[in-house]
């Protein structure tokens, strides 16, 4: 895996279109951006060998690497649908999450750290501005949001914040 930069994890963690005053969806923006603000704190307290050490997940192994593909390719399928809803060409229909993160974890797969980031981040930034555009709420952009941002993120946070402790204790153990 290639090492995490300084300047690529807080570029990361400060890019974000502007939000327009008084947007339908405020409150929910806010709820995205701390959850995503936390995320990219919590990996950025580690180093790039715990960032790729599998064991964040079990069944199958997962590392840091592969929840940020996961959360990135997320926000790009809502970027996707999010510009048919603005564009009036969405259809809603059932979204099969197991085919669809089956899908996403294959397409992830093997890339290093810096293109896992630069997909999660610029993913975010188009899913961001295309939803900041919408000028009513949608029901459907609602729920987009939610299974790809806020509510999304807080799924993996409890584990997260846990592994990353069991990975800094670790390290802590290894230097004393």
């Amino acid at each position: 895996m290639s090492p995490s930069s300084d300047s690529l994890a807080m570029a990361a963690s400060t890019t974000a279109p502007s939000v327009p005053v008084g947007h339908a969806f405020e409150a929910e923006i806010e709820d995205e951006r701390a959850g995503w603000d936390e995320l990219l704190q919590l990996i950025h307290s580690l180093d790039p060998v715990e960032i790729a050490r599998p064991g964040y997940y079990r069944d199958p192994d997962w590392s840091v690497v592969d929840l940020v593909a996961h959360l990135g390719m997320w926000l790009a399928e809502a970027g996707i649908q999010l510009e048919r809803i603005q564009a009036g060409t969405y259809e809603r229909g059932d979204v099969d999450i197991d085919a669809l993160n089956a899908e996403f974890r294959s397409g992830m797969r093997g890339q290093p750290w810096r293109v896992v980031l630069t997909q999660a981040q610029a993913s975010r930034y188009r899913m961001l501005e295309v939803w900041y555009a919408l000028p009513l709420r949608d029901e459907a952009a609602a729920w987009w949001v939610a299974k790809a941002g806020a509510d999304h993120y807080h799924e993996h946070l409890g584990r997260l914040r846990s592994w990353v402790a069991t990975l800094q204790r670790d390290r802590d153990r290894h230097r004393a």
